[in-house]
């Protein structure tokens, strides 16, 4: 019998099948090229997509904005944030070239006049191809208050009819349900779903990917991915930082608005939801529907908020200039969400985010269920925790006999650290794979209007609550500026089940002597 022979990397055929691929004759227009998402996000992925061949043969850039500016300093804002430390040559040569291939156009964004004159400028940039199709991806890196205006002017003056359009949108998507389905609606009155791609960053990050490789490549993984042997779940976010100065913006959507509904519920849906058919994008998001939609929506009680204060010359959030002085807006937001299916139900899922902690750091800690007592006596649980960001990671916590004569138990990891095992690979910003799956015509990591409209649906009452419009706003609690959130977090977590072990955000090596 003749062995079969693997190769190394395992294939995913479903996930190559995508939609059409620009690969020629394409223009990417990005409208607020002047603004802070564009320099420090947009066009340093579009650079490193060129920089490694990504990009469409003979791409145009098209920056558009109300800004008026010449186009030297158009180019100086948007290679402002891509990264030379070291002056290499060969990247500032790529930098200059990437310069050539883009122009700018000022316009307004609630005329017809100014999109006509975008729309002359994009045919004078397609009368050089070789053949009549002229594709755009129009990329909208704006606030939310132009979003429908710049669509429908997009759609009315500058939609190609000889080729493919697609138009990418940036959040937030509405404040609550209601806004949330008046935006989806004016923007389906000019833009099909499929060509729209909803854009939550983090589903382009590397260990959010990497969950369903995870989760369904691995037998050892699956086989114990359910209420059975999962005790509960964090999904934590942490910045270092407060607002700096934009408290103004900030204190208009609040910390449940910026990160818990929409970051940390699109990983927690990839977490828990069902195999997929296939890794085609419409059976992945098939399954993130279904497991939302068996969320209800979250309790007051289930939440805890807090708002961070001065300490250690840190200012606290109400010492921002641009903060009403009496603001109750959180700064910090712990909620427990409860799945009510065969395979999750009874299990907490708790979902944190804060502004000014005590590090900088987004991971997914799941902790399984004691063993069965009787043998052991005040063991450690199992844990299995993936890092996001900074430095990704996927740990497996578990006890070992020490060694030597002693026959004792000690909790250690099994580590898989990128920067460790994977030294020669260079991991992709977020932007530049959700832009390329974008040019791949590939919506698996976008957010569809079904999927948006199921998750404002868990968060709005507790938003409105927060807001005053359903009784007085709860009052935060203050956390000092550095800290781990408020003082009643740890009572909060323990409550739903966790234990904490010791050292657990550490990579200990352990000394046998301290034993």
């Amino acid at each position: 019998m003749t062995s079969v022979q693997r190769t190394r990397s395992g294939t995913i055929p479903s996930m190559e099948t995508t939609g059409h691929q620009l690969r020629d004759n394409t223009v990417i227009v990005v409208f607020g090229a002047s603004g802070d998402l564009a320099k420090k996000k947009t066009y340093p992925a579009l650079f490193g997509l060129y920089r490694n061949g990504y990009l469409p043969r003979d791409v145009h850039i098209v920056g558009y904005a109300r800004t008026k500016m010449d186009d030297q300093e158009y180019h100086k804002r948007t290679t402002a944030y891509i990264k030379n430390p070291n002056d290499d040559p060969e990247i500032a040569a790529k930098i200059e070239e990437f310069k050539k291939l883009s122009t700018y156009v000022s316009g307004g964004y609630e005329d017809s006049p100014s999109f006509q004159n975008l729309a002359k400028h994009l045919q004078s940039i397609e009368k050089n191809y070789h053949s009549r199709e002229a594709n755009r991806l129009f990329y909208l890196a704006l606030p939310p208050s132009v979003f429908v205006p710049v669509a429908k002017h997009a759609k009315e003056c500058c939609y190609s009819t000889t080729g493919i359009n697609r138009i990418i949108v940036e959040k937030p998507f509405g404040k609550d349900l209601d806004s949330c389905r008046e935006l989806l609606s004016s923007l389906k009155q000019s833009w099909k779903e499929e060509e729209t791609y909803r854009i939550d960053h983090y589903l382009g990050k590397e260990m959010v990917k990497n969950l369903l490789v995870l989760r369904f490549a691995n037998v050892a993984m699956g086989a114990a991915w359910d209420k059975h042997s999962i005790s509960n779940v964090q999904i934590s976010f942490k910045e270092p930082f407060g607002t700096e100065g934009r408290g103004g913006y900030f204190d208009e959507f609040g910390i449940i608005r910026d990160v818990l509904q929409n970051h940390l519920l699109q990983v927690l849906s990839i977490l828990t939801m069902e195999r997929p058919v296939s890794f085609s994008s419409e059976d992945i998001r098939d399954e993130k529907v279904k497991v939302l939609r068996a969320i209800p929506p979250i309790k007051r009680e289930d939440v805890l908020l807090g708002q961070y204060v001065a300490s250690d010359n840190k200012p606290g959030y109400l010492d921002d200039d641009t903060v009403p002085k009496d603001s109750v807006c959180p700064t910090f937001a712990a909620t427990t969400l409860w799945i009510n299916n065969e395979r999750w139900e009874g299990v907490p899922f708790i979902l944190k985010a804060g502004k000014a902690l005590n590090e900088a750091k987004v991971e997914i800690r799941m902790q399984f269920k004691d063993v069965t007592q009787g043998i052991f006596k005040d063991i450690s649980r199992n844990e299995l925790v993936i890092r996001i960001q900074p430095s990704e990671a996927v740990y497996l916590k578990l006890n070992t006999k020490t060694p030597g004569y002693a026959f004792r138990a000690i909790p250690t990891e099994m580590d898989l650290t990128y920067k460790r095992r994977f030294t020669d690979t260079k991991i992709p910003e977020a932007y530049e794979a959700l832009i390329l799956d974008g040019l791949k015509g590939d919506h698996s990591n976008f957010v569809r209007d079904d999927e948006l409209d199921v998750a404002w649906k868990i968060f709005t009452p507790i938003l409105h609550w927060i807001d005053g419009k359903a009784g007085p706003r709860p009052k935060p609690s203050p956390y000092p500026y550095g800290s781990r959130g408020p003082k009643e977090l740890d009572g909060f977590i323990e409550k739903l089940g966790y234990k904490r072990t010791v050292e657990e955000d550490s990579w200990p090596t352990t000394n046998l002597s301290n034993l």
